[in-house]
């Protein structure tokens, strides 16, 4: 007796279960005014991502081609299969004392498996998620970036 109210409980739940599902893709389907699919690559030029989309690591940098990192290496501990170096130097202050100053901050994006710990646990909130996503390359030393150069992407202004 047990098991045939446990098949009709479980055969009512699969039901509703569909129906749900079914509910959303009829919302979608008689609704033309909102469009879902993206008709990619024809629209490459006008293709708009989320803010939340995580293309691969940056480091934004302000007008002045500064940007907020500190070296403190925080990022490169978290990183939980090494996509992240960083390079730092010594060197004297206008006060005569030790500086840390960081050389190179160096992004394997072929190692990288986007789990955002870096950008999560980044004290000086140095690293962002940026928009590209188009990485298909022959030669995976182009992979690699140094993200402390000049140029690098624009950092938006905290509000």
């Amino acid at each position: 007796m047990n098991s045939i109210i446990e098949y009709f409980t479980d055969l009512f739940k699969g039901i509703s279960s569909l129906w749900a599902g079914m509910r959303v893709t009829g919302k979608y389907f008689f609704s033309p005014g909102e469009i879902v699919t993206q008709q990619y690559p024809e629209n490459r030029k006008t293709l708009k991502m989320e803010e939340r989309f995580k293309g691969e690591v940056t480091m934004p940098h302000d007008e002045n081609n500064q940007h907020a990192c500190t070296g403190c290496g925080i990022c490169e501990m978290n990183c939980p299969n090494g996509s992240i170096e960083i390079l730092t130097d010594r060197v004297p202050n206008a006060e005569g004392k030790m500086e840390r100053v960081i050389d190179k901050h160096i992004y394997h994006l072929s190692m990288c498996t986007f789990c955002e710990l870096c950008i999560k646990t980044c004290p000086s909130n140095a690293l962002a998620w940026g928009q590209k996503f188009e990485h298909a390359v022959f030669d995976r030393s182009k992979l690699t970036k140094v993200l402390n150069q000049p140029g690098s992407t624009l950092r938006k202004e905290a509000k």
